[in-house]
């Protein structure tokens, strides 16, 4: 879910023909949720079972779980809107969708669910302090994604508080604590593994639903002669290779993409929960072609909307995050139309609750041991954990929406450029040491902070086509290796052995 469709919801709404239809599509998703978290509230006994559904997911569900988690609601809505409003140059965002399932398992995955095998571990700044030897980076990890979380959280809680008021008529306010309210019920209850199952639920609707609308935008492509030669008719620069945008945008767009899903812990964090590391040779392939099957979604409706606009068989959208929504209402059956738009509300529901699983392992485990004082219970510091960090997001998610999505931008780069280089690069480089890590972290942390938030109270401007996440990312990681070149650190031999396979 991105800032772009909460403002197109929150001047457009859905059509009045549409919402009875789409809100009984969104119920139908409500009872499977119900259902989902009934079932794993049973089996959620140890704090395992809350946090790593008690690595016992199969690789099927995984890769589900995995592209819901990475894709969520920016797929159907934010996508679309940007190739219609930029030309094909939006399309380097998910360029990358064809190599990071295979880097993500050949950089990170294997490592981190072996590491699971010799170490006991539930999160990911435990993977960091089993490589480092350091409490201190596990800490500093720890409070890093917490920050980012606590922003990119609220942004999303919003975002569904949007959807909700847009679907059901319940209002801003009351759609935000509706919304979350509903994540929290199985988050709570079921821990991460009804959050799994929801995302499989989820990622599944997103591989059929996006592989269905791409078949109606064939037919769209047959019916006004061929989308490409309407387009270069009247849009030649659309179908450039950056589109509309300046080539060094596009070019930071693959890279930001590329790498940062390397640091992105609501991602990362599934690799613990799979059940026989051995299954992971499989996922670069499936976890690819499920990738690419939303992707079709992504750049073919942006193409069809604008093929239709310049042939006059559509209004141009109002908004360029109109551009789904006009395409499903007007060219597909409503069924479809409803289930992908309520769709939107499931990917929101699902990144929320990753993002929750996440937070409240960083409050009841790794703060706790970074500080070398455990909690006793952590199955209940979890569960009551989640509930503050909940509410804490709905009572941000009131605030003005230009500054909610800030913390959004802010959390999605703050990830990338104090993880990566720590995490990425450290599992696969026996030459990063723990000062490095620190470093990168701190260097990650203090430049996002102050550039975002620079940008966004308008004191500093960077060149055209320079995003803040791209930039910082770049910096930790020179950071982290010239900080570990500079130092030395020893390696366990179990924590080795892992790195060397």
């Amino acid at each position: 879910m991105t800032p772009r469709l909460a403002a197109f919801l929150q001047v457009a709404g859905l059509p009045p023909f549409a919402g009875p239809t789409v809100a009984g599509v969104a119920l139908a998703y409500a009872a499977g949720l119900a259902g989902i978290a009934v079932w794993a509230a049973r089996r959620t006994r140890t704090a395992e079972d809350f946090f790593v559904a008690g690595r016992g997911i199969g690789l099927i569900p995984l890769v589900l779980a995995t592209l819901a988690s990475n894709i969520s609601g920016f797929l159907f809505i934010g996508g679309p809107g940007l190739v219609y409003a930029h030309g094909l140059g939006a399309a380097w965002i998910i360029l990358p969708a064809g190599i990071t399932g295979a880097l993500g398992a050949w950089v990170l995955a294997k490592r981190l669910r072996l590491l699971a095998e010799v170490r006991p571990m539930l999160t990911i700044p435990d993977a960091l302090a089993a490589r480092y030897r350091s409490r201190l980076v596990q800490g500093l990890a720890g409070l890093a994604m917490l920050v980012a979380i606590v922003g990119y959280m609220a942004a999303q809680v919003r975002a569904l508080g949007v959807v909700t008021d847009a679907v059901f008529g319940t209002g801003m306010g009351w759609g935000i604590w509706i919304g979350a309210g509903v994540v929290l019920a199985y988050s709570a209850t079921g821990g991460s593994l009804s959050g799994v199952y929801a995302d499989v639920l989820q990622g599944t609707i997103m591989a059929a639903a996006s592989t269905i609308v791409f078949l109606y935008v064939l037919s769209v492509g047959e019916e006004i002669g061929g989308l490409t030669r309407t387009i270069l008719a009247g849009d030649p620069d659309f179908l450039q290779p950056w589109g509309q945008l300046p080539p060094l945008a596009a070019a930071s767009f693959f890279f930001v993409f590329g790498l940062g899903v390397l640091g992105q812990p609501h991602v990362l964090h599934k690799f613990f929960m799979l059940r026989d590391p051995l299954r992971l040779k499989w996922y670069p392939v499936l976890g690819t072609a499920a990738l690419l099957l939303t992707t079709l979604l992504f750049v073919g409706v942006g193409v069809a909307v604008k093929g239709l606009v310049l042939a006059g068989e559509l209004e141009p959208p109002a908004h360029p995050d109109l551009t789904t929504p006009l395409f499903l209402l007007r060219r597909t059956p409503l069924l479809l139309a409803a289930v992908v738009l309520s769709g939107v509300l499931a990917a929101i529901m699902s990144t929320v609750n990753a993002f929750l699983n996440v937070g409240a392992a960083v409050v009841a485990h790794d703060l706790p041991v970074a500080l070398g004082r455990p909690v006793g219970d952590e199955l209940r510091w979890g569960r009551w954990t989640t509930v503050v960090l909940a509410v804490a997001a709905a009572v941000i998610a009131q605030l003005p929406g230009t500054l909610i999505a800030f913390l959004g931008i802010f959390g999605w780069g703050l990830f990338a450029s104090t993880l990566v280089p720590a995490l990425a690069l450290g599992l696969n480089w026996v030459g990063g040491t723990g000062a490095g890590a620190v470093a990168s972290i701190a260097t990650g942390l203090v430049l996002t902070l102050t550039l975002e938030t620079g940008g966004y109270l308008g004191w500093l401007t960077l060149p055209a086509g320079v995003s803040v996440a791209g930039l910082t990312l770049v910096l930790s990681m020179l950071v982290y290796l010239a900080v570990s070149t500079a130092t030395s650190d020893t390696i366990d031999p179990d924590v080795r052995r892992v790195m060397e396979l």
